[in-house]
């Protein structure tokens, strides 16, 4: 007897294989766009590894060096990630990510070749535009890769990326900094993200917009920029949402942008000595973090949306405490314990906080909301933080050159900003359901 038929025609074990083939497709897409966003940080991190001895080479202050290091890179990443995401709307999204890793990657390179500090300025700049080409396009992608029920534990798993980046923007520079020097640092990192370009060029596909939602309806074109916006504006919860997630950005990365410099200046160590500190804490806390993030989003018990922004609140509330008291004590051991505590944090609120995000703002405009939420979250902790920190340590500097003592008093002013965070992630429970229904297109 000839194997029974499934009603689309195909034989039961054809279907089977068919399922085998599209779950390695979308993990493979997964891990790729992951390695895209580890590429991502790892080049911005670095520049916080070697920050001090960047300062010191070119004789700037805390201020000086924060506009170099931070504010060059993110005037443009967040003018023009709005745009680049209103393409991606509209034009392959595949293409957009390949193209913006390799001119951030060539960019990285003509950081470390860079001799005097205007040519550093222009090569951060460019970074900045490049890198505006990578989160958006990528989480859009990831929406029509994974169904609405797997996005938030997808898109924690592409938040590994940010781990694995720091681990090696800490760890492997630092070390490549204390052996060869810090531009050599920027060159190890730079060309490994064009050979990943080529890959994605070759490798991946672009999905079909709106292919994984509710009923896998057509999607309406695009909005206008301007319209897309107001439409996300005009939204409490995915506002609230927005915001909690930039406070945290200012909160978190904000204090570990000094950090590496903080360590340096406050325990005498050098740059790879710090990166050895650092490192392992991103990798193994952050990463540890990440993936049971992950599972428990995949949980019923997080079905509801309500619980995931609570849940988000009351930990990002509870780890302010140890990230205030990492800079009061004036222990390493404390320090370093403090920060196992912190390092984790930073990273868990990520993934749930960009698998919300989908879930509530309709297909059509996912690229866009996600920029939006970059940029707010860029303005917070490489506009605002590096330069508030730096302004306040060179404020407060005994002689009028900044060292360990004024930095630790900035610092230690930012940390208690991770409560304001917490606010709006529970604020954002209050309207989360509502519009989680406009998005499926089940209310008006």
């Amino acid at each position: 007897m000839q194997e029974a038929q499934t009603l689309s025609g195909a034989t039961p074990a054809a279907a089977d294989q068919a399922a085998s083939v599209s779950t390695a497709r979308q993990w493979y897409v997964l891990v790729v766009l992951a390695l895209v966003y580890a590429m991502n940080i790892a080049d911005r991190y670095v520049i916080t590894t070697v920050m001090e001895s960047i300062r010191i080479d070119l004789k700037l202050s805390d201020s000086g060096v924060a506009l170099l290091t931070g504010v060059a890179l993110a005037l443009f990443y967040v003018t023009i990630g709005i745009p680049v995401s209103a393409l991606a709307d509209r034009f392959s999204r595949r293409n957009i990510i390949a193209g913006a890793l390799s001119l951030w990657s060539v960019l990285t390179v003509l950081t470390g070749l860079s001799a005097t500090f205007t040519q550093m300025l222009l090569a951060r700049i460019g970074v900045g535009i490049g890198e505006s080409g990578g989160t958006p396009p990528s989480t859009s992608m990831l929406a029509d890769t994974f169904r609405p029920a797997q996005r938030p534990a997808a898109l924690t798993v592409y938040a590994l990326g940010s781990c694995l980046g720091a681990w090696i923007g800490a760890d492997l520079a630092g070390q490549v900094a204390d052996l060869y020097g810090w531009r050599k640092a920027f060159i190890a990192l730079g060309i490994p993200g064009i050979v990943l370009a080529v890959l994605i060029l070759l490798t991946v596909r672009e999905p079909r917009r709106g292919a994984m939602d509710q009923g896998a309806r057509a999607v309406p074109p695009p909005l206008p920029l301007a319209q897309s916006l107001g439409f996300l504006i005009r939204q409490p919860a995915t506002m609230h949402l927005m915001m909690g997630g930039a406070v945290t950005a200012l909160w978190g990365w904000g204090l570990m942008w000094w950090t590496p410099t903080y360590l340096q200046r406050a325990y005498h160590l050098t740059a790879g000595e710090a990166g050895e500190i650092l490192g392992p804490m991103h990798l193994i806390a952050g990463s540890l973090a990440t993936v049971l993030t992950a599972v428990l989003m995949a949980s019923k018990a997080m079905a509801d949306p309500r619980r995931v922004l609570v849940l988000m609140a009351v930990v990002v509330a509870l780890i302010t405490v140890p990230s205030f008291f990492i800079y009061w004590t004036a222990d390493l051991g404390v320090a370093k314990l403090c920060l196992w505590l912190f390092v984790p944090a930073m990273y868990f609120y990520i993934g749930p906080s960009f698998g919300l995000l989908q879930n509530i703002v309709p297909a059509q405009m996912r690229a866009t909301a996600c920029a939006l939420t970059l940029l707010m979250a860029n303005i917070a902790n490489l506009v605002i933080a590096p330069q508030f920190v730096g302004l306040v340590s060179d404020h407060v500097a005994t002689g009028g050159t900044a060292d360990a003592a004024s930095l630790r008093f900035a610092l230690l002013l930012l940390a208690p900003t991770g409560l304001w965070a917490a606010y709006h992630y529970w604020a954002a429970t209050r309207n989360i359901l509502a519009e989680q229904r406009r998005a499926e297109g089940l209310a008006d």
